[in-house]
């Protein structure tokens, strides 16, 4: 029998209970219960300067070094976002190793990396707390975040349901323990501009608090398909003894992001590239989008007499987005005069997301076997509603760039649903230490249900699921440790098959063999990795929302990457990956995933000269791949972005290019047609410090 929410909760008490040291015994037992060091959390910690992070709350969610972490993990810090000019999450991303960072081109809409073939859409967290929304992973505000972690594989030991892609973390701006503050502004290409500031105050040796604002109209080479933004963000933090820190964090964003329209695969083979992908094809008197998003978030850390650390996070968060756009229908080619199909959409979401992670986590020995546990129960709810109406648009001829005979039209009623899913995980997890040998295993037990309809059909299931992970390693004198881990995750579906059953979850399973070098003679970080990553009960749809669940994806590959501080003020981040994927079953058997290279490879070099300048400049390549339907194979792509700044006493002025070389390339064909790349793009930026 499926345990309720409530029983859940009793068995996560339970693994606290059984957690208490009063129940080590005395000096003669085998087991003795030992006071851990507290030290501050990977999220709560400052945005230090440089480009290697020592530490990430992702993939375990303790104080484990990345260097010993047995999965791979990489951390974009905010210093390599500053440098290299990064404006959104996928920019973010671009020289991380196995991340396709920009398959859809330019979106102001949403960021949707692909992570080993997979897409993140339903894998991206903010503080360890999975974004609230149906359809996806929305776009949020990179300026205030102050790191960005990537960890690579299925993660549902610690996370609960979600993708085998793994967990892409945002961390927001925390309150600091010193003050500071900056201003600036930012003019680029096509006429884009933001206006910004993060103020940080300390108010007294246990209160501190911090500001941080953004405004923007971002403009792309489709000039209509532009983004105009407002963001808010507060900080809290209050200490109010000194095993006490809680956090508060609140944000606001109000912003307009449009769609852009996508063009028949048939016209970028024989049209001008350069003409294209400036091309607006939408509806310029019907293309609208007001969207809201807000969350308010409150972590706590509290280390008790005994040893033990009680640590707690919890978000609310909600969207309201309302949207007109135009679409290539599905199908749609390019018509023997020239012209192709349009349709017209008109869309809502209503949704709200309760997010509540508590964890307790303390050290246990047990002969010379070093244990470090953490214990959790997880509680997410989501509510979402949602309609739908898909109708005509006049048919467009690119030569002209005007629209063709047809009306804008909508026919019967809008598709509305109207969905809530509960989730509720109580995991466990330790961490051995022996000698130089390192173990972990982690284990979940999880309880999701979704209730509602959607587009008329049923969007119901019930489902339970056992997850863990389990990795062991070696860690030598000179900093090398090799490792192999095991790690699996499941993921409900909606939909009935043919004869009315509920469709199963789908699976992960992945093995993973690497290595970790962290030298001591200088800051910087290794890693190689091979991987062994499947997914299985795939669906495919046979119509009336009835699917049939068929074979499973395969994803194996090698990632390279290496983050180095070197001498003389060099700074340098290199990744390589080889992916090499496949699909079992269906009308796609034996074709390669979508928007996934089978290579990727990119080289980022900084170097500060010591007299207020720093230069950089970087080169990625991104391999063929094909496009959704597995009929279109893309060609590869180089392309070339360069960094610069002064700074001279409180001011610092940056320049940053990215696709130096205006290169012209599809960046991905779907079901709605194909999309370009975002040409050469330039943003100066003035910021006063003090």
């Amino acid at each position: 029998m499926s345990p309720s929410p409530r029983r859940a909760l009793l068995l996560g008490a339970s693994l606290i209970v059984l957690a208490h040291p009063a129940l080590a015994q005395d000096d003669s037992g085998t087991t003795v219960l030992g006071v851990i060091e507290i030290t501050a959390d990977a999220a709560r910690s400052v945005a230090l300067d440089g480009y290697v992070a020592t530490n990430s709350q992702v993939a375990t969610k303790s104080n484990t070094p990345l260097a010993e972490s047995q999965q791979s993990v990489s951390v974009v810090t905010n210093q390599q976002i500053r440098d290299q000019g990064a404006a959104n999450l996928s920019q973010a991303l671009s020289y991380t190793a196995g991340v396709s960072s920009q398959p859809f081109g330019a979106d102001p809409r949403a960021d949707e990396p692909i992570v080993r073939g997979f897409s993140s859409s339903h894998a991206q967290y903010v503080n360890g707390l999975r974004q609230g929304r149906y359809f996806g992973a929305t776009n949020y505000e990179l300026y205030g975040m102050q790191q960005v972690e990537v960890l690579r594989g299925p993660s549902s030991s610690l996370y609960g349901a979600g993708s085998p892609v793994g967990v892409i973390n945002l961390v927001q701006k925390r309150a600091q323990d010193f003050d500071f503050n900056e201003v600036g502004l930012s003019y680029g290409s096509n006429d884009s501009r933001k206006l910004f500031f993060d103020l940080n105050r300390v108010v007294s040796d246990d209160l501190s608090w911090r500001l941080t604002g953004l405004g923007s109209d971002i403009r792309q080479q489709v000039r209509e398909v532009n983004n105009e933004r407002g963001y808010l963000a507060g900080a809290v933090r209050w200490r109010p003894d000194d095993a006490t820190v809680i956090d508060f964090m609140a944000s606001y964003t109000k912003d307009k992001p449009i769609s852009p329209i996508g063009l028949p695969y048939e016209l970028t083979q024989t049209g001008d590239g350069d003409y294209l992908r400036d091309l607006y094809a939408g509806q310029s008197d019907w293309d609208d989008s007001d969207r809201t998003m807000w969350n308010l978030g409150l972590e706590m850390s509290h280390q008790m007499d005994n040893g033990w650390t009680l640590a707690q996070a919890f978000r609310y968060e909600k969207l309201d987005w309302d949207y007109t756009g135009t679409y290539l229908p599905i199908g749609a080619t390019l018509q023997p005069d020239g012209t192709f199909p349009r349709g017209s959409s008109r869309q809502s979401e209503r949704s709200e997301s309760i997010s509540l992670d508590t964890r307790l986590s303390g050290e246990m020995q047990t002969g010379a076997a070093t244990h470090q546990l953490l214990f959790g129960v997880d509680i997410r709810k989501y509510d979402a509603d949602e309609s739908s109406h898909f109708g005509t648009a006049p048919g467009f001829d690119p030569r002209t760039g005007t629209a063709t005979d047809g009306e804008r039209g909508f026919a019967g009623t809008p598709n509305a649903g109207s969905v809530t899913l509960k989730q509720v995980g109580v995991y466990a997890q330790d961490e051995i230490v022996y000698d130089n040998w390192r173990g972990s295993l982690a284990l979940r037990y999880d309880y999701v249900k979704q209730t509602g309809e959607q587009y008329g059909f049923e969007s119901a299931y019930k489902e339970n699921d056992l997850t863990g992970r389990a990795g062991l390693s070696y860690v030598f004198a000179n900093g090398v440790m090799p490792y192999v881990s095991y790690s699996s995750s499941f993921d409900p579906q909606t939909g009935r098959t043919e004869d009315g059953r509920p469709l199963d979850p789908t699976t992960g399973r992945q093995w993973e063999l690497g290595v970790k070098y962290q030298p001591a003679e200088f800051d910087a970080l290794f890693t190689a990795a091979i991987y062994d990553l499947r997914q299985k009960n795939i669906r495919q749809a046979i119509g009336g929302n009835l699917y049939q669940q068929i074979g499973e994806v395969k994803s194996r590959g090698v990632e390279l990457e290496a983050t180095a501080e070197l001498a003389q003020g060099w700074d340098i981040r290199a990744g390589y990956a080889y992916n090499d994927t496949e699909q079992v079953g269906g009308t796609n058997t034996g074709q390669p995933m979508p928007n996934a290279p089978r290579h990727t490879a990119s080289l980022w070099l900084d170097r500060d000269f010591g007299n207020g300048l720093r230069v950089g400049g970087g080169v990625r390549y991104v391999g063929a791949r094909d496009d959704t339907t597995n009929t279109h194979r893309l060609d590869d792509v180089t392309l070339v972005d360069l960094g610069a700044s002064y700074t001279r006493d409180n001011i610092e002025a940056s320049l940053n290019i990215h696709n130096l070389t205006d290169k012209t390339y599809v960046s991905t064909c779907s079901f709605f047609g194909c999309f370009y790349g975002e040409g050469r793009t330039v943003m100066a930026t003035v910021a006063y410090k003090w």
